[in-house]
């Protein structure tokens, strides 16, 4: 097997904006000072909508572009931190929303990494040909774990979802996805958390700030350079919505002037394994990004986790 691609890309998020100034409400904070410590105008907050329903919702979109049919999925796998239930997974019920029929079907939980693992470990699974078709989703739905006083945590987090149809690439022809590079720095793991049976985000802002501004940069290199794509050749960087710094200082590092920086959060806010897919959906479905163009994909976080790889745009 010569390798998988991106067929196709979906989105959902919910109705419900919430700006700025509705948050300075509840805590001592205002429009301009989230807009300069963390770069986010509004987010999307979800009501009775579940992680499952708004992670069929994105699939169901994806599934829609694709040309493909529920019958040819083989595979359905899940990347999320904030589904309450544990058992049925978030990916048996987008299965069953869907109406595919007897897939492989798990949930992976890295956090913000999310869907990047997610990415690589249906990459692979279609490499060793365990899989032909499968719907790889990142799908959050924070506000259920966010203690509405807090201001460090409240101002940064959003609902959402974001789904890719993976198939194997024809015969003869490029993998349209690299090589994954990912791992994790565990003795740093309390710096995002989400603990306990009644549990809150709670993080350590300037610790996550400062590894992820100093440490991915180089990794994110490497993810190019896995793939055989120089990063002058990039025609966008789609990393974790974490922080507009972060990603600014990131993307100062690789040295990427050319290529479209994708900030989703400013509209969407921080959606944790949500984020890349959502953001890259809005790319394609907007037609920012040309066709086949390679696009470096990077989530980091809790955990703390990284994975990133280069693929092509469907």
């Amino acid at each position: 097997m010569s390798g998988s691609r991106i067929l196709s890309l979906g989105h959902y998020q919910p109705s419900r904006v919430v700006t700025n100034d509705e948050i300075a409400q509840l805590v001592e904070t205002n429009d301009a000072w989230i807009r300069d410590r963390v770069g986010i105008a509004s987010r999307r907050i979800a009501g009775d909508e579940t992680v499952a329903d708004m992670a069929a919702a994105a699939a169901d979109k994806a599934l829609a572009n694709s040309g493909l049919t529920a019958s040819d999925i083989d595979l359905v796998v899940v990347a999320t931190c904030t589904s309450i239930d544990r058992s049925p997974n978030v990916a048996c019920r987008v299965a069953a929303k869907l109406g595919i029929d007897a897939p492989g079907a798990f949930d992976l939980n890295t956090a913000c990494s999310g869907f990047a693992y997610a990415l690589g470990t249906v990459d692979h699974a279609v490499r060793a040909g365990a899989s032909r078709n499968a719907i790889v989703i990142g799908a959050e739905k924070l506000s259920d774990f966010i203690d509405w006083n807090d201001r460090s945590t409240c101002i940064i987090f959003g609902d959402g979802a974001g789904a890719a149809v993976v198939t194997a690439a024809p015969e003869g022809e490029p993998a349209g996805i690299g090589p994954v590079v990912w791992g994790s720095v565990p003795e740093r793991g309390d710096a995002v958390r989400i603990e306990g049976w009644r549990p809150y985000v709670a993080q350590e802002g300037q610790t996550v700030f400062r590894w992820a501004t100093t440490a991915l940069a180089p990794l994110a290199l490497q993810a190019c350079e896995r793939a055989g794509v120089d990063p002058s050749e990039l025609a966008a960087f789609v990393p974790h919505q974490a922080n507009t710094r972060i990603i600014d200082g990131i993307a100062k590092r690789l040295n990427i002037p050319q290529a479209i920086i994708a900030k989703d959060l400013i509209e969407s806010g921080n959606t944790s394994a949500a984020s890349i897919p959502l953001a890259l959906s809005k790319l394609v479905e907007r037609r920012e990004v040309p066709s086949g163009a390679p696009v470096l994909l990077f989530g980091f976080g809790g955990g703390l986790t990284y994975a990133g790889q280069v693929v092509r745009c469907p």
